[in-house]
Order: structure tokens, then C-alpha cells, then sequence
């Protein structure tokens, strides 16, 4: 091919290319030279910035970047890196013509003749406006999404991987789980769980249910990170890419513990109203039969005795006149004992230390016992005093331990305890928020079932085989607490025993309490039983509450659970501890204890036996009487 033909086929390419350019309407096309001024300009760079061949050819390009750009020399920078690393890619904001805006990819590349030297840069431009705005928007979903999630307290959100991994962590999560994210991510979600769920597959259960319908829900306890437990309600959620693939789970956790506390304490405040109001109809019922059963047998008493004064107490109608008239004293006790429930009973009520009522009735209630039995007495040294019918208390206490008594046919154990407590609105019972003391009786016996507890209090209810009770005992327990303001209270399971706790409102101020609250209490100390009697005798002349005990041993223990206001010990005592041991152990440990000591060595034998450790406390010789008591008491006082 001649040369003449070579030049103009190479023009005509060239012609095309300078077409093919021309024509392009997506990409903005155009030369610079070395220094950046425009020196071509394709249809695409038209379209995308606005400006027509005459107005931008000679033109710098640095007019296409927004001021912050140039400022920072950002033009200048993007033909630098071109000349370096021989093309500059980025993305940026563009400043079309009108003075709008848009997103465009860019690159450059320098262009060097056959000698190698540089022509210019071949710009090419694309407006990704629409690519950008869509990005941003998806970026921008999911940041909300992402804050939306975070910023969730309430719930714990998170996600699991097809196995069980835990993925992700929000603040919810370490709210209600106290694991961080760091901590968490990369566990198994297992170990939220119980260790009973663990080994029942609760975990792979909720996985494969999840997986195989979509979703499961469900109620338990989990563990948090400290141990304690919380009642939990969760959803898992399978979630599939576009194919179907799972490719995880959505895990969404709320703690319902309070929630799940307040529904119970509904739920037992409304059994509780439910109790009250049954038996409060079933006392006004009660307390009408037995009102009207006492003015029939009124009637029938005072008849009797007209008939016997007719008849003149002779034959056999004497002796049923008699059988009539105990049949009609048994029917007064029953009425009695309904109007107790009824809560309808004369009460004589006065402020008494519930510690000291149950010491000075404990031999009762021990001999209701019987030889299989322990019976122990636990009170609380200080316990509060309440206002009370004395008699009527003990009674509900003999009540109640020949209950337990009866409840270990085979021996146990009996336990009487007191108690200050203080209570929360309906935490015991019906009863307000306030200070009571707390009167128990527990046993190791057969306990009760839930049907028989929540009727244990009926009248003539019971469990025991026919002619061995009445079924009236608890329930006059009941109406004689309820109507001097206390509440009853039974905790039973069966075969694990039962207590059965009593609840009077305390009485805090010593202004209350009555004389006999201040009656004080001596312990004597003396292992020969004549000795003891006849102080016990001298002691309770002279006006005061008297506990005994024949070794130290017995002592200590007794001071451990009541109330000791003066301890009267012989010195010399068997079994290890003698009276100077008990006495300085009682200082010790309880220092407003007065301490009178007795011997029948005279007390210089004592001293050079003991030391001068006899000179600390009150001393009286034996033989005694009543003014070497009282002379003594004084000095100790």
C-alpha cells in the first residue's frame, strides 16, 4: 500500500475515533493538556456538566471541583498521582454548570507521544449519582436499623449463627444478660440456659423448631452472667439468603421477672381475698348457728334444772337428768369453740412478752408431747410484746402442738420459735405492712398437700380418722388471731413437715407494755433439787419469774434463749462447770445480767480455792432465808 494511501487510512481512523468519542453520551470524554486546561470535549461531558465545547475548551478542569476540593488542591493532586502511578482513580462530588451538583467515578491517565513525551491526560468522567444516592440510602437504612437496634434496652437483640453461635450483640443484651460484646460474641447461645434445660435439649429443641417451621416462642429461666436467674420470654426468628439457604437466626429476648411477680402476687392476692371472703362468710354463718345453738341449749339447761328440782333428784331419772346435763355442757364447748372461729368469743386482752407467756406454759405444751418427740423452744431474746388474751394464746399454742403431735405418729421433732419481723402489705396473710412478731410451730412430720392446706383452717374439717378430732382445733387458732388483729399462716409440703406461724402486731414502745412485761426473771442454779425448790419457793414469794437449771451447761443454754434478769448460782456444781465459770461467762456474753452467787464453803475457803475473781459479784452463804436474799439482791442490784 503506497504511503498516500497509509496517511489516509490512518486519518480516516483517526476521524472515527474522534466519532466514536463524540457520540458517547454515558461517559464525559475529554483531553487536557499537560497544565489541565480542557482541549477536548465529547456529547457525554455536555450532558453530564452542562457546558458546550466553546465555552469550556482552554478552559483549567479544577473549574469541575467544588471549592472545598480546591482549596484543599485536590486538582492538582489528582494530575500528580496520574504522572506517578500512571492513572488516578476516586470518587467525588462534581459541580456542574448551573452550580448543582453530582457524584461522579473519574479516572485519569497520562498520554505520551512515541518519544515519550507527556501530551496531556485523558479524562474520563461518569455521573454515579443515582448509584450514590442508593447506596446511601442502603447505608443510611442500615445504620438506623443498626441504631435502632443498639439503641434497645429493653430487648436483647441478637443474631445466631445456623449452628447456635451468637454473632452479634446489642445493648439490650448486656443490659438483661450482663455479658459484653467482646465477652459473648463467638459463644454458643447454650449457655444462657439453665442447667436443668441444658440436659432436657431445651437449646437444640428451640434451634430445630425455629429451623423447621420458621419461628419458636416460649417462656422459661435463664442464667445470667452473675448466676442469678430471670423469667424470660423468647422469640427465634429462622432467617434464609434469596436461595433459601438458612443462613441463621434472629434471637429476640425480654425479661419478664417482674412482670412474671407482679401476675403472681395478683394471683395470690386474689386467692388470699378469695380465703378471706370464704371464710368470713363461712364465720357469719358459724357464728349465727352457734348463737342460736346457745339459746336452745339455754333453754334446755334451765329446763333441766326445773326438772330436777320437780323430780327431786330420784331413780333413774336422776341419772339421766345428769347424762342430759353433760350433754348440754359438751355443746356449750362446741358453741364456744364456733364462736372462737367466728371470731364472736369475749376476749380479755392486755399486753403481755409472748416470750415469757410461752416460758411459763412450755411444761404444758412439753407434756403434750411425747417420748419420740424433741421438742425444742427457740426465742428470740428481744422479741417484741403484743396485746393478747394470755389464756386463750395458750390454748391455741396446745392447739397446735398436739397437731404436730399427732402429725409424727412414728416421733420428730416439735419446734417453738418467736421472731420480730417486719412485713410488706399482704406478705403474710390479709395482713398491712408493719412490725409483728412471729410466733411458730414447725414439725418434722407428715406435712400436707396444697387442697388440704387451703382448708385447714375450715371448721370441722380434718384428715384425722373418725373419732380423733373434731376438725375444730385450727380453726379456732384462726378466728381467735384474726380477731386480736393477727393473721395465720401455714407452710407445708407433704413429707416435708409443717409449720404453722402465728402473726401479732408488735408492740414497740415500752410506754405500752403492761406491769407484768417488767416482771423480772431470776435463774437458779442448783444441782441438789431440795435446794432448788425451796429457792424457787423464796424467789417467787418475793414477786419474780422463775427458770431453773441443775448444771451449767443447762444454763448457758437457757440464757442463750430467753430473757434472764438475775442469775442465782450455786458455786460449787459437777459435771465440768461451777458456778464462778457460769457467772463469768455470763458477764461476758450478757452483761445486763445481775449475778448472785451461793455457797456452803464460807468465803474465805472459796477465795483461797478460786482467787479473788468471788469479790466481782454478789454473795450469799448457805443456809439462806428469805432476808439474806433480799439483802444480797440489793447489793447485786
Amino acid at each position: 500500500m503506497s504511503e498516500h494511501m497509509q496517511q489516509k487510512k490512518l486519518l480516516s481512523d483517526e476521524r472515527r475515533y474522534q466519532y466514536l468519542i463524540s457520540g458517547i453520551n454515558d461517559y464525559a470524554i475529554y483531553m487536557l493538556d499537560p497544565q489541565g486546561h480542557v482541549s477536548s470535549w465529547n456529547a457525554g461531558a455536555n450532558r453530564f456538566k452542562g457546558y458546550v465545547a466553546q465555552e469550556i475548551l482552554g478552559e483549567h478542569f479544577s473549574r469541575f471541583y467544588t471549592a472545598e476540593d480546591r482549596a484543599s488542591g485536590l486538582p492538582a493532586h489528582a494530575l500528580k498521582t496520574a504522572l506517578e502511578q500512571g492513572k488516578f482513580e476516586s470518587e467525588g462530588w462534581r459541580v456542574r454548570k448551573d452550580g448543582t451538583r453530582f457524584w461522579a467515578h473519574v479516572i485519569i491517565d497520562p498520554i505520551y507521544n512515541e518519544e515519550g513525551a507527556l501530551l496531556g491526560f485523558a479524562k474520563i468522567t461518569r455521573d454515579v449519582t443515582e448509584r450514590k444516592q442508593a447506596e446511601d440510602k442502603l447505608r443510611e437504612s442500615e445504620q438506623r436499623f443498626r441504631l435502632l437496634v443498639q439503641g434497645v434496652t429493653d430487648y436483647a437483640i441478637y443474631m445466631l449463627s445456623p449452628e447456635g453461635i451468637v454473632t452479634n450483640w446489642n445493648s439490650g443484651a448486656e443490659r438483661i444478660k450482663g455479658y459484653t460484646y467482646d465477652e459473648i460474641v463467638g459463644s454458643h447461645f447454650s449457655r444462657f440456659y439453665t442447667a436443668e434445660d441444658l440436659a432436657a435439649g431445651v437449646p437444640q429443641r428451640a434451634l430445630s423448631t425455629a429451623a423447621a417451621v420458621g419461628r419458636f416462642e416460649a417462656e422459661g429461666c435463664r442464667v445470667r452472667k452473675d448466676g442469678t436467674r430471670f423469667w424470660a420470654h423468647v422469640i427465634i426468628d429462622a432467617i434464609h439468603d434469596d436461595e433459601g439457604k438458612l443462613v441463621g437466626f434472629a434471637k429476640i429476648t425480654r425479661d419478664l421477672t417482674e412482670k412474671k411477680r407482679t401476675a403472681e402476687a395478683l394471683e395470690a392476692a386474689n386467692a388470699a381475698l378469695y380465703q378471706a371472703q370464704k371464710m368470713e362468710s363461712i364465720g357469719q354463718l358459724t357464728g349465727g348457728i352457734a348463737h342460736d345453738f346457745n339459746n336452745l341449749l339455754s333453754v334446755l339447761s334451765s329446763g333441766l334444772e326445773v326438772l330436777a328440782l320437780q323430780r327431786g333428784g330420784q331413780g333413774g331419772d336422776s341419772r339421766t337428768v345428769d347424762s342430759m346435763r353433760r350433754a348440754v355442757d359438751r355443746g356449750a364447748r362446741l358453741t364456744q369453740q364456733l364462736l372462737a372461729f367466728a371470731r364472736q368469743q369475749p376476749l380479755q386482752a392486755e399486753t403481755r412478752s409472748l416470750n415469757r407467756i410461752i416460758t411459763s406454759f412450755e411444761p404444758v405444751l412439753r407434756r403434750a408431747g411425747n417420748a419420740d418427740i424433741e421438742f425444742e423452744v427457740d426465742l428470740e431474746r428481744k422479741a417484741h410484746s403484743a396485746t393478747i388474751d394470755s389464756a386463750r394464746f395458750e390454748s391455741a399454742l396446745l392447739n397446735l402442738v398436739v397437731n404436730a403431735r399427732d402429725a409424727m405418729p412414728d416421733g420428730g421433732r416439735i419446734v417453738i420459735a418467736t421472731r420480730n419481723v417486719t412485713l410488706g402489705h399482704h406478705e403474710a396473710g390479709s395482713l398491712p405492712a408493719g412490725d409483728y412478731v412471729r410466733v411458730s410451730v414447725s414439725d418434722t412430720g407428715t406435712g400436707m398437700p396444697p387442697e388440704v392446706v387451703a382448708r385447714a383452717f375450715e371448721p370441722f374439717f380434718t384428715t384425722k380418722e373418725v373419732g380423733k378430732g373434731t376438725g375444730l382445733g385450727l380453726s379456732q387458732v384462726y378466728g381467735f388471731i384474726k380477731q386480736s388483729n393477727g393473721d395465720v399462716v401455714i407452710e407445708s409440703r407433704p413429707g416435708e413437715g409443717c409449720t404453722i406461724a402465728i402473726y401479732l402486731p408488735a408492740v414497740v414502745s415500752e410506754a405500752q407494755e403492761d406491769r407484768r412485761a417488767h416482771v423480772e426473771r431470776v435463774l437458779i442454779v442448783e444441782d441438789e433439787p431440795d435446794l432448788m425448790d425451796v429457792a424457787a419457793s423464796l424467789f417467787t414469794s418475793m414477786g419474780y419469774d422463775v427458770l431453773t437449771a441443775s448444771s451449767g451447761r443447762e444454763a448457758m443454754d437457757m440464757l442463750e434463749h430467753r430473757d434472764v434478769d438475775i442469775l442465782f448460782t450455786d458455786v460449787v456444781m459437777p459435771n465440768g462447770m461451777d458456778g464462778l465459770q457460769l457467772a463469768t461467762y455470763t458477764r461476758a456474753h450478757y452483761p445486763d445480767t445481775k449475778i448472785m452467787l451461793a455457797s456452803g464453803y464460807p468465803l474465805p475457803a472459796l477465795k483461797q480455792r478460786h482467787g479473788q475473781d468471788l469479790n466481782d459479784f454478789a454473795f450469799v452463804n448457805k443456809p439462806y432465808r428469805l432476808a439474806d436474799l433480799a439483802r444480797t439482791l440489793r447489793s447485786a442490784m
